[in-house]
């Protein structure tokens, strides 16, 4: 298609985006409305905790680790059959995943649930975020933080249902009805989805941040010192946060506030998770959007800074139940926004063209992540309280601010002149 054809179809590009965002709302559940299952499946079924959260740390694993091989195929069958056939296959697999989950009655079940679910809403995510930086080559930040709150405040729409099919009908029926009606919804929107064919993508507007023309292939940029950095920091911020995803409800409950009427009958507890939930997708546009102004890096600092904070505020105030909905939710504020930072800045510094595979490489250091969780409980149980975990998590936060600023950002300036110069010498 020409360049002037595509430059006049930019509406094409909102469809595209909208169409990524109602299926990152179709997968939120499966990670932001956990934590409210993990004690009736325990009562249920006498499961100890730490075995139903190796089921998340499943999960987690798998809708990171399978993202690469989803991304690959998403950007070799082609523009119109690539994310068509990857979100469609993953919207079966997250239907059939909950309703695995729904009928488990041993936890190698729970566990297979986990993983139907993992991979499934791992080949989602990679293809809704792949398109986005695709599309959308000089609003990148932005375009992906809209792409990743519709993952990290989809649930805020649910999280309440979710609780009240829960209380009045068993943890069994919320797994089977939310995860029949998820599926099908990302099911039929796979049809609509397509990344940009050549020339479709508007190229007129100047660049505001350095990226890099060429596109590396994968094998390149697993070989490039830039991504293991990039990885590293990804491990340590979103460790920190799965930590508080995951054990929100039991930390509510160990400050004995969970149940605590707080505001229109809602407890503490539900308060709290809605208002994460917000908070978590808010972050992503926020500073998606404030990372194509001033830079990557130093939004990184400055997210991860009052990450930090959070974390402090949360282990010193949190026995309070108005401090905990607010610490809560400055936590997700401020950890929420990797998931649009490091998307961009991976897209920034490898190219676009194989820029859903390369992403997804770098997604997998969640799932790596997601194996120090229980780690929390570990520490919790060894000192008898989370404070512990918050200063752990407030001084992982501290280290990768300082990465961003003295290391990463003088290590891609040098990588963006060798790829320029690089670039030119082959011109000639």
């Amino acid at each position: 298609m020409p360049a002037a054809q595509g430059a006049a179809r930019p509406a094409n590009r909102w469809a595209q985006l909208a169409f990524g965002v109602v299926c990152m709302m179709m997968i939120a559940n499966l990670q932001y409305s956990w934590t409210l299952f993990v004690q009736p499946m325990s009562k249920a079924h006498g499961w100890a905790i730490a075995d139903i959260q190796l089921a998340f740390s499943i999960f987690i694993a798998l809708e990171t680790w399978s993202t690469p091989g989803a991304g690959w195929i998403a950007d070799h069958l082609g523009a119109r059959r690539g994310p068509a056939v990857v979100v469609f296959a993953g919207g079966l697999l997250v239907a059939i995943g909950w309703v695995v989950n729904a009928f488990a009655g041993q936890l190698w079940l729970l566990f297979l649930g986990a993983a139907l679910s993992g991979i499934g809403g791992g080949g989602i995510y990679a293809t809704c975020v792949g398109n986005a930086v695709k599309w959308w080559r000089n609003r990148r930040g932005l375009a992906v933080g809209i792409t990743a709150a519709g993952f990290g405040a989809g649930s805020a729409l649910t999280i309440i249902p979710v609780k009240l099919t829960i209380d009045a009908h068993g943890y069994s029926a919320a797994f089977f009805w939310f995860g029949i009606a998820q599926g099908a919804v990302v099911c039929l929107l796979a049809f609509l989805l397509r990344a940009p064919r050549p020339g479709e993508v508007p190229t007129t507007a100047p660049l505001r941040l350095p990226q890099t023309a060429a596109s590396m292939t994968p094998k390149a940029v697993v070989a490039s010192p830039v991504f293991w950095l990039l990885y590293g920091m990804f491990v340590a911020v979103s460790a920190s946060g799965l930590m508080a995803t995951a054990q929100i409800a039991l930390i509510a409950r160990s400050y004995g506030i969970a149940n605590t009427p707080l505001i229109f009958g809602g407890t503490t507890l539900a308060v709290a998770l809605v208002f994460d939930n917000v908070m978590n997708g808010a972050a992503r546009p926020a500073f998606g959007y404030l990372s194509d102004r001033i830079g990557r890096e130093v939004t990184m600092a400055i997210a991860f800074s009052l990450g930090a904070v959070a974390y402090w505020l949360l282990g010193s105030l949190g026995s309070s139940p108005w401090a905990f909905v607010l610490c809560a939710g400055l936590i997700f504020f401020t950890w929420g926004e990797i998931f649009s930072l490091f998307p961009s800045t991976c897209t920034d510094s490898f190219g676009a063209r194989y820029a859903t595979v390369n992403a997804s490489l770098l997604y997998t250091a969640k799932g790596t992540s997601a194996f120090l969780v229980p780690l929390a409980n570990v520490i919790e149980s060894a000192t008898g309280s989370w404070r512990a975990v918050f200063i752990a998590a407030a001084a992982m936060n501290v280290v990768v601010v300082l990465l961003a600023l003295f290391v990463l950002r003088p290590m891609r300036r040098a990588h963006h002149a060798a790829a320029t110069e690089a670039q030119t010498l082959s011109a000639k």
